[in-house]
């Protein structure tokens, strides 16, 4: 990913981050979700399309998932918010995904230890 892309994410990022903390989302599939972060964004590199990996902490892939189709629902709002507070020449269209890292992490810690019990 290029610097200049690099940079537009990370921007994305913090605003739909604000978005969601500052309860900005009226989608009760959101709002009444818990802890969500936004963990990351990647961008295409002629910046028209981003996608938003998202944690919803505490939540199992049934609820993570609606939480992704509410985002998802809510999308061109928080596009049109993304492209005032950016004034992009083009705002990237978002693209929402769970991001599935922090349960591979736990997944390997725990095939980790039990290969050291066996040993």
């Amino acid at each position: 990913m290029s610097q200049r892309a690099e940079k537009v994410a990370g921007e994305i990022r913090e605003v739909i981050g604000e978005m969601v903390v500052r309860g900005a989302i009226k989608d009760p599939r959101v709002r009444d979700a818990g802890l969500i972060t936004i963990t990351y964004v990647r961008i295409t590199g002629d910046l028209r399309q981003a996608r938003v990996f998202f944690t919803v902490h505490g939540a199992d892939d049934a609820a993570a998932e609606k939480v992704r189709v509410g985002l998802q629902s809510a999308a061109g709002f928080m596009r049109r918010q993304v492209g005032e507070r950016l004034r992009l020449k083009v705002t990237p269209g978002l693209d929402f995904e769970v991001d599935r890292v922090l349960e591979q992490e736990a997944h390997i810690e725990q095939l980790l230890r039990e290969v050291a019990k066996k040993e």
